[in-house]
């Protein structure tokens, strides 16, 4: 009788007409049609988006709820914060109608956006999951828009005729951008690309910016696929341009970004064409790297946990160190192997990572596989002891990666590209093995991890995975990059870094943001959210202040008197003397003497990856 009944539902599809009910109001109206219901109906939306791993509680921006079957309303329950219950007369009283609507006033890429100027959604904040029903087709229709605007999804159809999803989880893996966006397009790998940039200011080379991206989609469908087509037959970017923005979202063949405008590229005189891209733009194709790896790597490649979603609660794994992370370490990788930013660039932006990780104390303390699992309510949910508290599973997995990476070359045997492919090989054989459509990857663990490194490698890598993702050791990366012929230097400490804390520029003077552990301002008893008004009688404006009246003076043999201002309670405190023991910024640049074997392991790495 079950399968008789999810056979029959199979032909009933849920309808959901989404429409811009009120631009300025930011507000859409959707209108679920339900053609077979059951007498008690429940419906959920999801508690967070995949790929952000965070309960965002979306139901709190739903409102309006209503349930009608034959023109008569029906009793609607709330069962808990995110579910409801429908009692109507089933099946036999015909389709069930519900609507309601949605406040989108979100600009990042995990919500929903309308005002009068663009509109985007992302599924799982929008449309209501219907039990029952949520393993059969789905069918979206838009109302009319506004005069100049249009549409763009990955979602097969069209504005005319709808669009239709295989199941519920699908429909809500395909954001909508709309409005009155450029759009340019290309071809990569044999797979048509669509890239569309709303908010674009005068000026802005959409040209050179699909030239770009085409660079990096050949170059990583050629690392996944080499001469195969991939199981997508398209995909598409959708870039919001903002006056300060950043940010990404991966979905299965499209990804949602945001920019600030100022990171675009522009068009320029020949001569101003040929010049180096800028930090921004370069920012910018690190991110389109970045998502497009996770077509791969999270999106077919999926931790176990990931099988199967649970949207109404967290879905913890420890493998983000793995699934973000080395996604982490090949973007911009990718940046380099494409030609799109030189050897020194892509040094510099390596450094910048490691600088990252080696200024958080928390490395230390906290393995990165215990920061992926607890990415729900640390990473998402940062505070002025994050950087003691924890790392990054993002910077320390990038990291985990360049260990492993240097480690299979040195040792002669592999590449962490190679580790990669065959993850990927052997995660589609399981898939289809198991009934499922050809080049769609499927979950693995730890377990199919280290075996892929041994299998590469040809020895156990286990010491190290339980040093370097379930330990807090140093990774030893100082004499892996100086056996690629690096040098590996340290800059002058900044102040911040003589100080141990971060600030900020307060009303009436610099006010701490974070102490690190194990530094001067610790140790001085100084907390986040000091405001510090003088040192040694001195006014401070700045917090640059300090150096102009004394701090860290080789010379000093006392300690300064430091008036902090505390929850408005003056304190004096004693800053120590001296100029204190921080490091500096790792900086690293090719070594001028390296030998011949150490260049020829440098070129191989960042050169273009083998199939």
């Amino acid at each position: 009788m079950a399968t008789r009944r999810a056979s029959r539902r199979t032909h009933a599809v849920p309808h959901y007409h989404v429409e811009l009910a009120d631009r300025h109001a930011h507000r859409f109206q959707v209108t679920l049609t339900l053609p077979e219901p059951a007498a008690a109906q429940r419906l959920s939306l999801p508690v967070w988006i995949p790929g952000s791993y965070l309960v965002r509680e979306f139901a709190r921006h739903l409102s309006g709820l209503e349930a009608r079957q034959d023109g008569r309303p029906c009793p609607l329950r709330a069962l808990d914060k995110c579910s409801w219950q429908v009692d109507c007369a089933g099946a036999a009283g015909g389709p069930l109608q519900l609507r309601w609507q949605v406040y989108a006033f979100d600009r990042s890429v995990r919500t929903a956006w309308l005002d009068a100027q663009r509109g985007f959604f992302n599924g799982s904040s929008l449309l209501l999951r219907c039990e029952g029903f949520a393993d059969g087709e789905h069918r979206l229709t838009l109302g009319a828009l506004p005069a100049g605007w249009e549409v763009a999804t990955g979602l097969p159809g069209s504005h005319r005729a709808g669009w239709t999803a295989p199941d519920y989880e699908a429909l809500i893996d395909h954001p909508f951008e709309l409005g009155p966006f450029w759009r340019g397009r290309f071809e990569a790998g044999g797979v048509p690309h669509e890239f569309v940039v709303a908010g674009a200011p005068p000026g802005f080379d959409g040209e050179r910016l699909l030239a770009d991206t085409r660079r990096i989609c050949e170059a990583q469908l050629h690392f996944w696929h080499g001469s195969e087509r991939p199981g997508f037959d398209r995909y598409v970017f959708m870039l919001a341009a903002t006056d300060d923005g950043y940010g990404g979202l991966e979905h299965r063949n499209s990804t949602a970004l945001i920019c600030g405008r100022r990171d675009l590229p522009r068009r320029a005189a020949a001569e101003a064409a040929a010049a180096p891209p800028s930090d921004g733009y370069v920012t910018l194709l690190g991110l389109i790297s970045h998502e497009y790896f996770h077509t791969w790597n999270v999106k077919r490649l999926r931790p176990a946990e990931f099988a199967r979603y649970d949207l109404s609660r967290e879905n913890p794994t420890e493998l983000l160190w793995f699934f973000e992370g080395f996604t982490s370490y090949y973007d911009d990788l990718f940046l380099r192997r494409c030609g799109l930013i030189d050897e020194a660039r892509y040094l510099e932006l390596l450094a910048r990572t490691l600088n990252q990780v080696l200024g958080s104390p928390g490395r230390l303390r906290h393995p990165v596989a215990a920061a992926s699992f607890d990415a729900w309510i640390k990473y998402y949910r940062p505070d002025e002891n994050s950087a003691n508290a924890t790392v990054s599973y993002y910077t320390k997995g990038a990291l985990v990666a360049l260990a492993l990476d240097l480690t299979l070359r040195l040792g002669g045997r592999g590449t962490l590209d190679e580790v990669m492919q065959r993850l990927w090989t052997q995660a589609c054989a399981r898939g289809e093995a198991a009934g499922a459509a050809p080049g769609q990857g499927g979950p693995i663990d730890e377990a199919h991890i280290a075996a892929a490194l041994r299998e590469v490698g040809r020895r156990d890598f286990a010491a190290e995975l339980a040093a370097w993702v379930h330990g807090t050791e140093e990774l030893p990366l100082q004499g892996l990059l100086e056996a690629m012929g690096l040098r590996w230097s340290r800059k002058p400490p900044t102040l911040a870094q003589r100080l141990g804390a971060r600030s900020k520029d307060g009303p009436g003077g610099p006010v701490l943001e974070a102490v690190m552990n194990g530094g001067v301002a610790e140790a001085a008893g100084l907390a986040a959210g000091d405001e510090l008004l003088a040192l040694d009688g001195w006014r401070l404006a700045k917090i640059d202040d300090l150096l102009l009246y004394g701090a860290f003076d080789p010379a000093g043999s006392r300690a300064l008197p430091l008036l902090v201002s505390r929850d408005r309670r003056v304190l004096t405190l004693a800053l120590p003397p001296g100029p204190g023991a921080a490091e500096g910024a790792v900086a690293l640049a090719a070594q001028p003497k390296a030998g011949a074997a150490e260049r020829r392991r440098r070129e191989a790495w960042l050169g273009d990856a083998p199939r």
